[in-house]
């Protein structure tokens, strides 16, 4: 692998997982303030106009914005090779496939966005990790891939803990675990989508169309609401504003740091690493609600983990020989 470098490939792994758990937190605190669809909004607004503006001044290959050489363009010709320059980022050859991804991705969020607010970040993002198992489920039922014994005792071992964390008949979290596990299927369709297609277009330009996306569904939702986005903007103090730009900024760096990490280390390597979000999830929860999972919730989660890492790393080793699959395929953080 060009550029291989496993450590910092494994830090910046850390550092995406630090990214979601403190943006889950985040998103559960100011949930008390302002009305979910809104924070669902600014965090798709601000990848989406974050991204455009990546993809506007990130230069492209010298090849592809070579200007005119000997004198003999002109006005017109150096005005073409500008927009096209700037441009080149934005052309996709796959609008459909863009839109079934974002509308995906974006079905994932809102599930994660309300979820979360029912129940402890921890359990949650326990629950919500379980797309690796889903994945092999949904390629055996829908690719009709065959899987291997291993495999599906992996599937029915997560699925084990899940029982273990959720305990039904517990009372515990009650009709609230449907947001995770809806959110582990829509986020594993998403993956069976995205592994098949993503080696058609770059990684930065899907993540620009996953943003647009999601903001152009959430805005009319937004508009014609009973939200009074305007009031509710201008009434909520600075804290909250910036805590609303910080949630679009987190979601929108920890994907950049899962492409950036997944371009340094093979994906097998990496994927046991992404399960670091349990325990961060853990931890900042800790530091702001002072919430700690009790002793079941902790076996359960670990059991997930486990599971979820191993069954990502043999999803992993069984394409490894297909390199043209993009990074964008393995990211396993839904948010």
């Amino acid at each position: 692998m060009k550029g291989h470098r496993p450590a910092r490939g494994i830090a910046l792994i850390a550092l995406a997982a630090l990214c979601f758990a403190t943006m889950d937190t985040t998103i559960k605190y100011l949930g008390a303030f302002l009305p979910v669809l809104l924070i669902l909004w600014a965090r798709y607004a601000f990848q989406a106009v974050s991204m455009g503006l990546w993809l506007m001044l990130t230069p492209e290959s010298a090849a592809s914005r070579q200007a005119p050489r000997g004198g003999q363009g002109n006005l017109g010709t150096a005005l073409r090779f500008l927009v096209r320059s700037k441009t080149a980022g934005f052309r996709t050859e796959h609008p459909r496939f863009q839109l079934a991804r974002g509308a995906l991705l974006l079905a994932t969020s809102a599930l994660s966005f309300f979820g979360v607010q029912r129940m402890p970040v921890a359990e949650f993002t326990a629950i919500n990790m379980l797309t690796p198992v889903v994945v092999t489920l949904l390629a055996a039922w829908v690719l009709h891939e065959r899987v291997s014994a291993p495999r599906w005792a992996l599937v029915c071992a997560a699925f084990a803990g899940a029982v273990i964390v959720i305990r039904p008949g517990s009372g515990l979290f009650g009709w609230a675990v449907l947001f995770p596990l809806a959110g582990a299927l829509t986020y594993a369709s998403f993956q069976v989508l995205t592994s098949k297609l993503s080696a058609l277009e770059s990684p930065y330009t899907t993540h620009f169309y996953t943003g647009l996306t999601g903001a152009l569904v959430l805005t009319p939702l937004l508009f014609f609401s009973a939200i009074d986005t305007d009031g509710t903007l201008l009434a909520a103090p600075p804290r909250q504003l910036a805590l609303l730009l910080a949630i679009g900024a987190l979601g929108t760096v920890g994907h950049l740091f899962l492409i950036l990490a997944l371009g340094l280390a093979p994906t097998a390597t990496l994927m046991p690493f992404i399960y670091l979000q349990i325990g961060v999830a853990a931890a900042v929860s800790w530091v702001v609600f002072r919430y700690v999972p009790d002793g079941w919730a902790w076996v359960g989660m670990g059991v997930i983990a486990v599971c979820g890492a191993a069954s990502a790393w043999l999803n992993m080793r069984k394409t490894a020989s297909h390199p043209a699959t993009s990074t964008v395929a393995a990211d396993t953080i839904a948010d």
